[in-house]
């Protein structure tokens, strides 16, 4: 049964992936899978930490607490079910770094930012993650770094995640309130 499951993730993610470099795709398909890179998110938050108001502070260090709970818990993740990602030739930072792909840590990322915007940004920001996080999930795939079933995974356990941190968010609000 499980062979079966991951060989049809196989066939699946094969026609999702880009056929080469050279693909008109290829550019847009890459620059959406570094947009969910953990350290351009914790830089951002960084940033707004360091010149934004009180109410933007609050915001970016709810949102960089989040990001970096759901890096360690993904990674924690992969070394202990150790996938091997598909193969391939880009994306050797990964490959090399991270070489596990179950659940995908970008997807997650993706799913999470987009529920927390939800729950806590202006509603343009809301809909532009809620267009994004399943673009880079794609875009994961299609780079030919995640199978189809690691982003399933990630973007569900994005969906939890972000859930549980916006029900969280008064009391993390209160224990972290040192850093506004």
């Amino acid at each position: 049964m499980l062979q079966t499951l991951l060989s049809l993730d196989a066939r699946l993610t094969a026609r999702l992936r880009l056929p080469s470099e050279h693909s008109r795709w290829w550019a847009p398909a890459v620059f959406l899978a570094h947009s969910g890179d953990s350290w351009l998110w914790m830089s951002g938050f960084l940033l707004l930490w360091l010149v934004g108001n009180p109410p933007l502070r609050r915001w970016a260090v709810f949102f960089a607490v989040a990001v970096g709970i759901q890096a360690l818990s993904i990674f924690a993740l992969k070394q202990t079910i150790r996938r091997q990602r598909p193969p391939g030739e880009w994306g050797t930072l990964y490959r090399n770094f991270d070489p596990h792909s179950f659940p995908s840590g970008h997807a997650t990322r993706a799913f999470l930012l987009a529920v927390l915007a939800a729950g806590n940004g202006p509603t343009w920001l809301s809909l532009v993650l809620a267009f994004w996080a399943p673009l880079v999930s794609l875009a994961r795939v299609a780079t030919g770094v995640h199978y189809l079933s690691d982003i399933a995974a990630g973007a569900i356990l994005g969906l939890l995640m972000g859930g549980a941190f916006l029900a969280a968010q008064p009391t993390l609000s209160t224990m972290l309130s040192f850093l506004f």
